[in-house]
């Protein structure tokens, strides 16, 4: 019998500390699907999310970060349109002057109110619950 299980990715929220109001960086995919994203990727095999989160914000941004917490996993069948995956979200801290790289096309800053509305996958709700747990203290709720 053949198992099909959804792939493990990471994405990593990073606030930009040496920044008046810590502003995240986001990156703009390069590849199918467009659009703006949270820096991320898959995790390899024998590789911890951890690891994975460091490495994936270091290869698109150029940005040594601190993981501060975990966010919340995502695991919706739909939230990825090339396959089912779950990905495990971690808040981190950065410092210094971020550089697209790797498969980013580009890299920006942005303050909550400047949030563009082109975003891949479910990183709209990501950034949404992102920042009610920043603001509010409100956690993401398991659906």
């Amino acid at each position: 019998m053949a198992y099909r299980n959804p792939t493990p990715t990471v994405d990593t929220i990073i606030e930009l500390i040496n920044r008046p109001g810590r502003p995240i960086v986001l990156i703009e995919r390069q590849n199918e699907p467009f659009g703006w994203a949270i820096p991320g990727g898959f995790v390899d095999y024998g590789e911890s999310v951890e690891t994975a989160g460091r490495r994936e914000a270091k290869e698109e941004t150029s940005l040594e970060v601190e993981l501060i917490e975990l966010l919340y996993v995502y695991s919706d069948p739909k939230r990825d349109p090339r396959q089912h995956t779950m990905s495990v979200v971690f808040i981190a801290t950065a410092t210094g002057e971020p550089k697209a790289a790797d498969d980013a096309k580009n890299l920006a800053v942005f303050e909550p109110w400047q949030i563009p509305t082109n975003l891949c996958f479910d990183h709209d709700r990501i950034i949404q619950d992102y920042l009610r747990y920043r603001h509010y203290g409100i956690r993401p709720r398991v659906e």
